[in-house]
């Protein structure tokens, strides 16, 4: 009789996992309605035992960009690539996302299209228009009702914000003096007279007179690989694991998912905090971050020395790019207590 020996077992992979979460801290450290009863305790724990370093704000997709080792990204071409757009390997691409611009108290306030209403035939209705009348500039390209992209003939570089440090906020100057400052004050006077607009006035919703062009650039071959895997619903995150050639996932539900999925070292991109800060939703901020620690912060808690080997928590906030650093070890600091979220945001506003 044959005896099968039993098979050898198998090393467990230490797996370092990567969490990008912008606005993980609420921006108003005074607001007790948002901060006042969170129940976060999770979160808590884990930035009570981490490490901190404090780098200076940057954008959401600068930050995401820079876990690529990218800097001033072609963040035009590599979204539309994660739109699934292979044109995006060719030319000269920007982001060239619809919005409206209001004075308020004699300033220019930018509302992205996440503020308001806009119907996917309205946006192919203005940018056929705007492909007409402009088509010794480029070319437009509809992957969104949201988001629009300009394929330039010649390229220009226009290095201006991304639009999520835009949204709802002044915008008096921006681009005066830039190259494409003069073409985008007459493709404003052309979507003043565009019927979709005449009809929004008409109705009372707010109209399309600009867009934001942003993220320029020709998309770079190849970029280095950073992660074993990403996992995120944003096509910007998308168009990066594509360019890198890494497996792609949807957001995931929970941690288990990317354990089961991820490798040794996995990026994870949990952006549902950031349109509730954009937007000013406090209430969905809360809700959102409570989520959060059940499905995310406390089951790390446990995971910590265990199937996790350490985790990067990156953190783009008003209060700078905060980046949180725990390894097995720091889960024996017994004696670091957490702090409520509240405290933790009035010590980085001081």
């Amino acid at each position: 009789m044959v005896h099968s020996s039993p098979s050898p077992t198998l090393a467990r992979i230490p797996v370092h996992l990567t969490l990008l979460v912008p606005e993980l801290i609420w921006p108003e450290p005074a607001d007790q309605f948002t901060l006042g009863k969170l129940s976060a305790p999770g979160l808590e724990w884990l930035l009570a035992r981490a490490s901190l370093e404090r780098l200076p704000r940057r954008p959401y997709e600068t930050a995401l960009t820079g876990c690529f080792g990218l800097t001033a990204a072609p963040c035009g071409a590599l979204r539309l690539l994660g739109e699934g757009n292979n044109a995006a390997r060719n030319g000269h691409w920007l982001c060239a996302d619809p919005v409206h611009l209001r004075f308020h108290q004699e300033r220019i306030i930018l509302a992205d299209a996440g503020a308001f209403e806009l119907a996917e035939d309205e946006a192919h209705s203005i940018v056929e228009a705007l492909n007409v009348e402009f088509a010794d500039i480029g070319q437009f390209h509809v992957a969104d009702a949201r988001r629009w992209y300009l394929q330039l003939t010649v390229a220009v570089d226009h290095p201006v914000e991304p639009i999520s440090a835009v949204a709802g906020r002044r915008v008096d100057g921006e681009i005066s003096g830039l190259p494409l400052a003069r073409w985008l004050n007459e493709v404003q006077m052309f979507l003043h007279g565009h019927p979709v607009n005449e009809h929004r006035r008409d109705i009372g919703q707010p109209e399309i007179n600009s867009l934001w062009l942003w993220g320029g650039g020709v998309l770079p071959t190849p970029v280095a690989p950073a992660f074993s895997a990403l996992f995120s619903n944003n096509p910007l995150a998308a168009g990066l694991a594509r360019a890198s050639d890494i497996p792609l996932h949807g957001r995931p539900a929970a941690l288990a998912d990317v354990l089961a999925q991820g490798g040794e070292n996995p990026l994870v991109v949990l952006d549902q905090l950031l349109p509730r800060v954009l937007y000013e939703d406090g209430d969905g901020w809360h809700d959102d971050i409570e989520r959060l620690d059940l499905d995310w912060f406390a089951p790390l808690k446990k995971a910590l020395g265990g199937k996790v080997d350490r985790i990067s928590l990156i953190a783009p906030t008003v209060y700078g790019e905060l980046h949180y650093t725990l390894t097995g070890g720091d889960r024996w600091k017994l004696w670091k207590s957490g702090k409520p979220i509240a405290e933790t945001a009035k010590e980085l506003a001081q």
